[in-house]
């Protein structure tokens, strides 16, 4: 393995979780002896990706754009990158007929079926609702790799693979996390929804998105909670917290995956249209609770589906074990296999 050149976003907008689940990939890329350069709009990223190895190039280009598409085949020629991996919603068609025609294999991580037509030599869709029917028109030598079988789990979950999670009597310790940005500041409407939890003794731990504009309004909503609540910002230890939680709270985003992976049982609220299916489609499998859109949820019943499963064992612990039955910590490896026959 040589060279993988990643192109993806991360901002207030979306989040980082394209990028960070690309990352995944890029780690393990770099484990195997092979360079790592990240083409990004996301320059406050540099100093973490640097720090872990990867070469980084900040994208003075409107995402997306065919100026995108021909910058980063540029770059992707010149550190001679074996793949290109792309991975947002703003990635169409024609940027990866762009990339083709460089020359380059692609390898193009999708959600929802968003393109046209399909011109990588891999798409990954590591969604439940994932299905060949998404990808009608799309080149003859495209291979698709669909399910939960292929989620990218970054490293640092890795390590936690095959721990037992102990489930007590009643859940005292809550995990709040909606993601890198939370543009609707769902997360400061669950620290006002906590104290009317009616668990005793219970301790709270919000993690903050290092793209949240909110994180005042945060600091000054924990100090006036009567509860002790813990804020982390930008953790890069996700995975300590989700074994420290026995509940979370969480945005219906790709991090479902991981607190599945971790057997953490979750309730899931959705805050954007992307999230609906998933929220749906994992509580159905009885990996999580759904609880629905943000704007239609008050505190009281929050509150309520927290009391509820807190005092829930037994569904708690069908939620862990279907959440490990789900995610086995065994898709980037499965990825890397057809990387690196195709």
């Amino acid at each position: 393995m040589e060279s993988l050149l990643i192109r993806a976003d991360a901002n207030s907008q979306m989040g980082s979780g394209h990028l960070m689940r690309c990352m995944a990939l890029g780690h393990a890329w770099l484990e195997r002896g092979g360079q790592v350069t990240v083409v990004s709009t996301a320059g406050s990223l540099k100093t973490r990706l640097v720090r872990e190895g990867v070469e980084v190039h900040y994208l003075r280009a409107e995402p997306g754009t065919s100026k995108d598409a021909i910058r980063t085949a540029s770059l992707a020629r010149r550190v001679h990158a074996d793949w290109v991996l792309v991975d947002g919603y703003h990635f169409n068609a024609e940027y990866q007929r762009r990339i083709k025609d460089a020359g380059l294999r692609l390898l193009f991580i999708d959600d929802h079926g968003q393109c046209d037509y399909y011109h990588a030599d891999i798409v990954l869709n590591q969604n439940l609702h994932a299905r060949e029917s998404l990808y009608p028109r799309r080149d003859s030598n495209t291979r698709l790799l669909l399910g939960p079988r292929y989620v990218l789990l970054r490293r640092e979950f890795l390590s936690h693979r095959g721990r037992e999670r102990k489930i007590p009597g009643i859940a005292r310790k809550v995990l709040v996390t909606f993601g890198g940005a939370d543009r609707n500041n769902v997360t400061l409407k669950l620290m006002e929804a906590l104290p009317l939890v009616d668990v005793e003794g219970i301790s709270v731990m919000v993690a903050v998105g290092g793209w949240n504009p909110h994180f005042s309004q945060l600091t000054a909503g924990a100090r006036r909670s009567p509860l002790r609540i813990r804020l982390r910002r930008d953790p890069s230890n996700m995975p300590d917290l989700m074994a420290w939680a026995d509940v979370a709270v969480s945005a219906a985003g790709i991090t479902t995956y991981e607190l599945a992976f971790m057997g953490l049982p979750s309730l899931l609220v959705v805050t954007s249209n992307n999230q609906s299916l998933m929220a749906e489609q994992l509580s159905a499998k009885g990996v999580a609770t759904a609880l629905g859109w943000h704007y239609q949820l008050s505190c009281s019943e929050i509150a309520r589906a927290i009391s509820n499963l807190s005092a829930e064992k037994d569904t708690r612990e069908r939620m862990s074990r279907a959440g490990k039955e789900l995610i086995d910590g065994e898709g980037v490896r499965r990825v890397l296999a057809h990387v690196t026959t195709q």
